[in-house]
């Protein structure tokens, strides 16, 4: 069941006065930077209500969607003390969103690598292509074949500007297509516009799993590097001979300066609900892989995310707003 925009979970503090006393000794705020109900969210509120039962205090989730998913860590830096009592979730995006401004000579509200505390990296992202059942497309080769044909033709859905979308201008270049990607503030707007007609398909992540199951979506492919266990005749585009892929890690942080030891109640925390069975049984819901660091693991391989993302704005040549 989906819980409420604000839902009851927990999460740990960081000052130094705080951290000599017991922490949590108040509710923690959790920001998840998407719209509700979508596979994020659901996750989310699942593994926050996990933690605060090892907390002893709830974990508020608190959506704040826009900005490709930065909405989070911009306030983080920008607003957050560094107590334990605000984190965010994490996504790719945060590393794009900064380098796409840097690349337009714009300075970011917050520095990747200076700026943020790394509690816990625990899952990754299963997206796929998905279009309604009575699109005249049977396959993600059909697809591609009707936009070779009609170029500019095709219009798809994205959970946010430089999201998705990087996925598919990959494949666009490898295939030699072209189609326009029409941005929303989440997977669930994404897929309601796809729903009603407005769009020809869209790329998202598994939000759409359970209307794929019910038979209100047909998934063509996914994006994955493996197929999805729930979908096992579902291609992955490096099926079809495409060297495209993604299911890009995300985790928890907090603003810089966190104490030690509360970075570490918090990450014991998020790990038990991280591998609690309720917990995993959303992440098998959705298809997500365990990517699970400790903090030291989780900040060095921020060092190379960052790199990574610095290229792909690089070679993509991607511009702020898509």
């Amino acid at each position: 069941m989906i819980l409420p925009r604000r839902a009851v979970c927990a999460l740990p503090l960081a000052s130094p006065a705080l951290a000599q006393g017991r922490f949590p000794e108040k509710p923690i705020r959790l920001i998840v930077p998407w719209t509700p109900g979508g596979a994020t969210d659901i996750q989310m509120r699942t593994i926050a209500e996990i933690a605060a039962r090892h907390l002893g205090q709830p974990v508020v989730v608190e959506n704040r969607p826009g900005a490709s998913g930065t909405m989070g860590a911009q306030h983080l830096a920008r607003e957050a003390r560094p107590d334990g009592y605000t984190l965010s979730q994490m996504p790719l995006g945060v590393f794009r969103f900064a380098a796409l401004m840097r690349a337009n000579g714009q300075q970011p509200p917050y520095d990747p690598l200076r700026d943020f505390t790394w509690v816990i990296r625990i899952a990754g992202y299963m997206g796929g292509v998905v279009v309604r059942p009575d699109a005249p497309w049977r396959s993600m080769v059909e697809l591609v074949d009707h936009a070779r044909r009609h170029p500019g033709s095709l219009f798809y859905g994205t959970p946010g500007a430089n999201t998705t979308d990087v996925v598919m201008r990959r494949l666009a270049r490898v295939v030699g297509v072209e189609w326009t990607a029409v941005p929303f503030r989440g997977a669930a707007p994404n897929l309601s516009a796809l729903l009603a007609g407005n769009i020809h398909f869209s790329a998202e992540t598994s939000a759409w799993a359970d209307m794929v199951m019910e038979g209100r979506l047909r998934l063509l492919a996914v994006y994955t590097a493996t197929r999805a266990e729930r979908f096992p005749h579902v291609p992955t585009f490096r099926d079809f001979g495409w060297d495209v892929y993604s299911d890009s890690a995300y985790g928890f942080a907090g603003p810089r300066g966190m104490e030690p030891r509360v970075v570490g109640i918090l990450h014991d925390a998020f790990k038990a609900a991280l591998f609690d069975p309720a917990h995993l049984a959303v992440l098998r819901r959705f298809d997500m892989p365990v990517r699970y660091l400790d903090p030291e693991a989780y900040a060095a391989s921020v060092i190379e995310e960052n790199e990574r993302e610095i290229e792909t704005v690089r070679e993509l040549n991607l511009r702020l707003g898509g």
